[in-house]
């Protein structure tokens, strides 16, 4: 192989590879920029391209897809002087190429570096209290003011998120007791309340108790009356229709013999009794004239009607 024949070979390899490094194949979401003799010429966006050999670059290369970009943690001063550290995940996505080729050096450390000074300037405004309970404003604030400050870049930013605000130790042993003695105020609070409503129903119970258990004394007590009512009007009734049996068979004949008669024994059954439960007792003096002591048995017969005649009842 002589010299020449090298020669050719050489320049047909060169060509070649100069040939195929002129190809350029673009990634999906993906964007290249391209310089022409040192000058901005074109973004390329995904697909297949060809560029001129010796003249076309691709200087950068963008990805278009939304990137998390992790801000590093900082020492943040609160309106009450508590130092406090506090890091968050920026989320951004670039629009144009160009602009973040040639608007700034490094989008991405002049992104975190505006949410730091943003950071640091909001909660600069708070109180340490606030800090917690207004996240998502402090989110919505950063966005706003790094959103601003990158649009010349061509970059949007979406999101910012908090990821942690850690105060001092002495701050949080602070707030743990704080925390420790709202728990135990509530704890007492419910406790109390629940005393409170247990008397309130025990109260309430012994209330229903003693409505009840007079209302039953009352119902009784009624029952009671109406017995007895009834009792004594029906032993009012038996005894008018004995007393007019009575009075009828009076009337009849033999009657008033059959009255004395009875008084008699009444009058002697009475006397035997009394001589049992005394010892001493007054006897009187015509004690053996049966027939005097029936005629004075009698005499209120004879006071109430006479001719042997008893007043119908």
């Amino acid at each position: 192989m002589t010299g020449f024949t090298v020669i050719i070979i050489g320049l047909i390899v060169f060509a070649l590879l100069v040939f195929f490094k002129t190809l350029r194949v673009v990634p999906q979401k993906s964007a290249f920029v391209v310089e022409r003799l040192g000058k901005y010429s074109k973004t390329l966006g995904a697909g297949f391209h060809v560029l001129v050999p010796f003249i076309d670059k691709i200087s950068y290369k963008h990805t278009l897809k939304e990137q998390a970009i992790d801000v590093e943690s900082q020492t943040c001063i609160t309106r009450d002087n508590i130092a406090v550290e506090v890091d968050g995940i920026l989320y951004l996505q670039v629009m144009d190429a160009e602009k973040a080729s040639y608007g700034i050096d490094h989008y991405q450390f002049a992104s975190t570096q505006i949410a730091q000074t943003t950071m640091r300037s909001i909660i600069g405004k708070m109180e340490l209290d606030k800090t917690f309970e207004e996240r998502d404003t402090i989110n919505v604030s950063i966005v706003e003011e790094v959103d601003k400050a990158s649009d010349p870049w061509g970059i949007k930013v979406t999101r910012y998120e908090i990821k942690n605000i850690v105060p001092p130790q002495s701050i949080k042993d602070a707030m743990e007791k704080q925390m420790r003695a709202t728990r135990e105020k509530r704890a007492v609070i419910a406790k109390s309340e629940g005393e409170r409503q247990a008397k309130i129903n025990r109260a309430e119970g012994d209330k229903q108790e003693l409505i009840a258990r007079s209302e039953g004394e009352k119902m009784k007590r009624i029952n009671e009356a109406e017995g007895r009512g009834a009792e004594i009007e029906r032993i009012a009734t038996a005894t008018s229709i004995g007393i007019k049996k009575i009075a009828s068979a009076i009337n009849e004949k033999g009657g008033a013999d059959a009255v004395k008669l009875r008084v008699a024994e009444q009058y002697l059954t009475e006397f035997g009794k009394l001589a049992k439960e005394n010892n001493t007792m007054i006897l009187p003096a015509n004690l053996t004239d049966i027939s005097t002591m029936v005629a004075t048995a009698t005499s209120i017969y004879k006071n109430v009607g006479k001719d042997n005649k008893i007043p119908e009842l």
